[in-house]
């Protein structure tokens, strides 16, 4: 079985929705299943430690969920055209993964949510990449063979899924947003399944 990290930050909730709709693509893919999990908070001063687990949604993630992956996928909200801080001070961690080459070779994606139509969503998704470049990661995006990519008046990209929150409280994904971030999913865990098949094969 090819477990795909959907690891994510959300503060108020439109990003980890996307996280679920990612991961429901990855479990659609015969031979794959998707770990949902989050990175807590960071602030320029600490106040106090967060929980050891969270009070609800995903738990923590690990290095040591990285270690055992064999995709990932990452998500984060915008923050003028970059990640957020929360998402980025955990890669900033990964230093022994580069080194040791762990990730390597293991495909990834990303997805992102912004308030508003302009406000940063692909620049954001393109720094998220950086990284796992640098890992040595094979990067998957979401083509325009997706037909969910020339419907949407929303989120989406090809580079990767994202959603338009706008000034509603709620987070509401509309119905091509979900399909692109589900394609995400798909695609990810079909290029880990094809490569653990490729390993295995004499």
């Amino acid at each position: 079985m090819s477990e795909i990290l959907v690891l994510f930050y959300s503060r108020y909730g439109a990003t980890a929705e996307l996280a679920r709709q990612v991961a429901r693509g990855v479990e659609a893919v015969p031979g794959a299943s998707a770990r949902l999990r989050t990175v807590p908070p960071v602030a320029a001063v600490t106040e106090k430690a967060a929980p050891p687990v969270p009070d609800s949604g995903a738990p923590y993630v690990e290095i040591a969920d990285l270690e055992d992956c064999d995709g990932l996928v990452l998500g984060s909200p915008v923050r003028f055209g970059n990640m957020a801080a929360p998402l980025k001070a955990f890669l900033d961690s990964t230093a022994s993964l580069w080194i040791s080459g762990t990730l390597a070779g293991k495909p990834a994606g990303v997805f992102v949510s912004g308030q508003s139509m302009h406000g940063g969503q692909e620049a954001t998704q393109l720094s998220m990449m950086l990284p796992l470049l640098h890992h040595g990661m094979l990067l998957v995006g979401v083509p325009f063979t997706e037909k969910s990519m020339s419907a949407t008046r929303s989120g989406g990209s090809p580079y990767g899924a994202s959603h338009v929150a706008g000034e509603e409280a709620v987070p509401r994904l509309t119905a091509d947003e979900r399909s692109v971030a589900q394609a995400l999913g798909q695609r990810v865990a079909q290029v880990a399944v094809a490569l653990a098949s490729a390993r295995t094969e004499p």
